[in-house]
C-alpha cells in the first residue's frame, strides 16, 4: 500500500518528492512505488460565506445580523478546486493505505490539511511530519520519526476554534459597522487594540508639554565630569546659585574604581524580534520581512521555520551546530566561522533550553551552504541578520572594564566613566580591538582652577510607533495599556495580542483600511481610524479580549478546554456586540471625499493613502470600484536613485521623483529598450518592476468578499 504525503505548497512538495524518490511527475502530484506526494495551495477549503447558509445574507443588511449558523460549514475554494480534486482523488485511491500530513508544522498548517481530509472518503490512518526546516537532512530525519496524527487533534481543534470564532465575530462586526455607518469599516479582536495603541501613543505625544532641565559639567584633564543631581532639575535659579557657590571650590578625587564586566549577545531570533531588527536596520516592513523569510525557508532552504515565537534551540540540535556554522563560510562572517570551527562547538544555557521550545525552535541557518550571489538584496540582508545573531551566541561574551572616577566639589558629587575592552568576543563580528588609555586619576588628588558650565536639556515625548516598535508593543501590550496583575499575567502567558504569524497581516490590514498612515517612519492614526475607534465596541479595544482567546485556544490545544464551549462564548459575545452597534447614536463623517464621480455608481469617490501612494475608492461599501491616483514603484530615479512615483496608466503615465525628475512611460520604455531586439526585454522589465507577493493569509482570503 502507498502513502499520500500532503504538503502545503508546491515548492515544499517538490523537495519532499525528491528526497523520497518520487520521479513520476503527474498532473498535481508526484509518485513512486511507495509514496504519492501532492500539495495544497495554501488553503483549499475554507469557511462558507454567509450567503452559502442562506441567500438572505447575500446583501449586507443590518436587520439580519447577527449571523450565527447552528453548524459551521466549510467549502472548497472555487479558484483552486482543480487541485483540491487532484488531492482528494489521490487520498481516496484504493492502493493508498495512509495519509502523511506534511503541511507547515503549526496551528494553521494543521488546519489546511485537516479541512481537506474532512472532505475525503475512507477515513484512512493519519501520520504527521513535524519538521522546522526543509533541507534534505531534515526531511529524511522527519520521515524516520513520523508521529501519530491523533497526537495533533488538539492543535486542529484550536485552529478550527480560532477560525470559526474569527468568522463569527469578524463578519458580524464588520457588516454591522459598514451598514450602520455606510462606510468601509472593520474591527477585530487584534486589529482594534493595535489601532488603539497607535492612537494612545499619538494622543500622549500631542498632549506632551516639554520642560527644560539644567545640569552642571566640568572638564578635568580632558575628561568630562557630570554633576550627580539625583534626577532632573527644572529650577534654573537653583542651578545658577549652586554654580556660583562651586566656582571657587577645589575638586578632590574621592574614589577611582575599576570593575570588570561581561556582556552576552542577544537571544536568537524569533519572528517578531527579527522583524523589529529588519525594520530598525533596513526599514523593511513586517510583511516584507516575513515574505523574504518564506523565500529563504522554502526556496533557498537557508533558514529554519520562520513563524516561531521561541528564542532557544533544543538539546538535540547541538550536534548540528558545527554544520550550520560551516554553511556560513561564504558570508561576510567567514573569519568568525573559521575561528569557531577550530574548536568543538558546544551548547550553552544562553541559547539551549528544551523548556523554552514549544512547536518550533528559534530561527537559525540550516546546514545548506549559501550562494550569496543568488540572493536578492533583501534576502541577503535578512539572511545575514540571522547568521550574525546565530554566530554571536556561539562566540565568547564581550569582556570589558568600567572605570568610574568620583570627585567632590564642595558638597556636590561629579563622576566620569570610561569603558575599556579586554576581549571583544561576539563584538568581533563588527568591531576591531582599539587601545584606550585608562583615566589617570588618583584617590586624594586635588584640582584647582575649575571651569564649571551650566548645561540645559529638554524633556521629550515618547516616540511615535514605527512598524518595529509596534510589533514589540503587540508582543507586550501591558507596556502601553493599564492592566491589572491578572491581565498582565495572561498576556505574558499568551505572548501578547496576535501571533508571530499574524501580526504583520494585522498592520497591513490597518494600512489597507486607511486607519493608519506612515509619515517618515512614524505611524499615525488617520481621521478614519479615530472615528473607527470611537464607533467600535469597548470590548474590542482592550488587549485583554484577545489574550483571553489565546489562553483558551492554548487550553483547547492541550485538551483542557472544549472547543464547543469556546464557540458558544463567542456566539453570546457577538450578540452583545451587534446589539451595541445597532443601538449606537454615533455618526461617521468622511473627511477624504473628492469631487471625482465613481464611474460605476456615480457617487463621489474617496481618496485614501496606501503604503505606496494614493488611490480613489467608491464611498459606497457595496461598490467595488477603485482607481489608482499614484503609487510608488520599484523603478529608480536615474539621478538620485530614489523610488519613482507613478501617476496614471498607459503610455502617457508619468513617473516622478522628489528631486524633480519626470518621465513618461513611453520615454522609460525607450530608455530600457533592448539593443538586440529593439524591444523591451520582458525579463528585464519584470525584474525592474517586480513586487513582492504577500504570503497567503487564509483569514484574509475568507473575508475577501467583505471589502475590508
Amino acid at each position: 500500500m502507498k502513502s499520500v504525503v500532503l504538503a502545503e505548497k508546491p515548492s515544499v512538495a517538490r523537495d519532499i518528492a525528491r528526497v523520497l524518490g518520487c520521479n513520476q511527475n503527474k498532473n498535481g502530484y508526484m509518485e513512486s512505488s511507495r509514496y504519492i506526494v501532492t500539495w495544497a495551495l495554501g488553503h483549499l477549503v475554507t469557511n462558507a460565506d454567509p450567503e452559502q447558509y442562506d441567500m438572505k445574507y447575500k446583501e449586507w443588511n443590518l436587520d439580519v445580523l447577527p449571523i450565527l449558523p447552528n453548524h459551521m460549514k466549510t467549502v472548497v475554494i472555487s479558484k483552486t478546486r482543480k487541485q483540491f480534486n487532484t488531492v482528494k482523488a489521490q487520498i481516496e485511491r484504493g492502493d493508498v493505505g495512509e495519509v502523511i500530513i506534511a503541511t507547515d508544522a503549526g496551528r494553521e498548517g494543521e488546519l489546511v490539511a485537516r479541512l481537506i481530509l474532512e472532505k475525503c472518503k475512507g477515513n484512512k490512518p493519519v501520520k504527521r511530519l513535524w519538521i522546522s526546516s526543509v533541507t534534505d537532512k531534515a526531511i529524511k530525519d522527519g520521515f524516520n520519526k513520523l508521529k501519530d496524527g491523533k497526537a495533533y487533534q488538539g492543535l486542529y481543534d484550536a485552529a478550527m476554534a480560532r477560525s470559526e470564532a474569527d468568522w463569527i465575530v469578524g463578519i458580524n462586526a464588520t457588516r454591522a459597522l459598514t451598514t450602520k455607518y455606510d462606510a468601509q469599516l472593520s474591527t477585530g479582536r487584534v486589529q482594534t487594540p493595535t489601532l488603539q495603541m497607535v492612537r494612545m501613543r499619538q494622543d500622549e505625544i500631542n498632549a506632551f508639554k516639554p520642560r527644560q532641565f539644567y545640569g552642571i559639567e566640568t572638564v578635568i584633564k580632558g575628561t568630562k565630569f557630570t554633576w550627580q543631581a539625583g534626577g532632573q532639575i527644572f529650577d534654573e535659579a537653583k542651578v545658577d546659585q549652586l554654580l556660583g557657590q562651586l566656582k571657587s571650590e577645589t575638586a578632590k578625587v574621592v574614589s577611582v574604581e575599576t570593575v570588570e564586566k561581561k556582556k552576552y549577545p542577544d537571544l536568537l531570533y524569533d519572528l517578531t524580534s527579527l522583524q523589529q531588527d529588519a525594520y530598525r536596520r533596513y526599514k523593511y516592513s513586517a510583511k516584507e520581512t516575513l515574505s523574504t523569510m518564506q523565500n529563504l525557508y522554502e526556496s533557498h532552504k537557508l533558514v529554519t521555520y520562520p513563524r516561531t515565537d521561541a528564542n532557544y534551540l533544543s538539546e538535540d540540535m547541538v550536534p548540528t551546530l558545527k554544520d550550520r556554522v560551516a554553511a556560513l563560510g561564504a558570508t561576510e562572517y567567514r573569519q568568525a566561522v573559521v575561528q569557531l570551527l577550530k574548536a568543538p562547538i558546544k551548547g550553552s544555557r544562553h541559547f539551549i533550553n528544551d523548556a523554552k521550545v514549544s512547536d518550533h525552535h528559534a530561527i537559525v541557518p540550516t546546514e545548506v551552504r549559501a550562494n550569496v550571489s543568488e540572493l536578492s538584496l533583501r534576502e541577503r540582508h535578512i539572511y545575514e541578520l540571522i547568521a550574525e545573531r546565530f554566530l554571536s551566541v556561539l562566540m565568547k561574551p564581550y569582556r570589558y572594564t568600567v572605570q568610574t572616577v568620583t570627585v567632590q566639589i564642595g558638597s556636590e558629587t561629579f563622576t566620569a566613566k570610561h569603558e575599556q575592552a579586554i576581549e571583544l568576543g561576539f563584538r568581533a563580528l563588527h568591531e576591531s580591538m582599539s587601545e584606550k588609555a585608562a583615566l589617570s586619576f588618583n584617590t586624594g588628588e586635588t584640582i584647582d582652577s575649575l571651569k564649571l558650565t551650566k548645561t540645559t536639556g529638554e524633556t521629550t515625548p515618547p516616540p511615535y510607533f514605527n512598524e518595529g516598535t509596534l510589533l514589540k508593543a503587540m508582543e507586550n501590550p501591558s507596556a502601553v495599556f493599564k492592566l491589572d496583575k491578572a491581565q498582565k499575567a495572561t498576556l505574558k502567558e499568551t505572548g501578547g495580542i496576535g501571533t508571530v504569524a499574524t501580526r504583520a497581516d494585522i498592520i497591513e490590514k490597518l494600512y489597507h483600511l486607511n486607519a493608519i498612515e506612515n509619515r517618515d517612519g512614524k505611524l499615525r492614526v488617520t481621521n478614519k481610524g479615530k472615528q473607527l475607534l470611537d464607533l467600535a465596541p469597548e470590548a474590542l479595544k482592550s488587549p485583554d479580549l484577545t489574550a483571553d482567546w489565546e489562553h483558551k485556544l492554548t487550553q483547547i490545544e492541550k485538551g483542557s478546554y472544549h472547543k464547543k464551549n469556546f464557540i458558544e462564548e463567542m456566539r453570546e459575545f457577538t450578540k452583545v456586540l451587534i446589539a451595541d452597534i445597532k443601538s449606537s447614536e454615533d455618526k461617521f463623517k468622511h473627511d477624504n471625499l473628492t469631487s471625482t464621480e465613481c464611474p460605476t455608481c456615480g457617487k463621489f469617490m474617496l481618496e485614501i493613502k496606501t503604503r505606496n501612494g494614493k488611490m480613489l475608492v467608491c464611498q459606497d461599501p457595496t461598490c467595488k470600484t477603485k482607481k489608482n491616483v499614484q503609487r510608488q514603484t520599484n523603478a529608480r530615479c536615474p539621478n538620485c536613485k530614489k523610488k519613482l512615483m507613478l501617476h496614471g496608466t498607459g503610455k502617457k503615465a508619468m513617473y516622478s521623483c522628489s528631486c524633480g525628475f519626470r518621465e513618461t512611460q513611453e520615454a522609460m520604455d525607450k530608455r530600457f529598450k533592448s539593443t538586440k531586439t529593439g524591444k523591451v526585454s520582458k525579463n528585464e522589465m519584470k525584474k525592474y518592476m517586480k513586487q513582492d507577493e504577500p504570503v497567503n493569509n487564509p483569514f484574509a482570503d475568507a473575508l475577501k468578499g467583505l471589502k475590508l
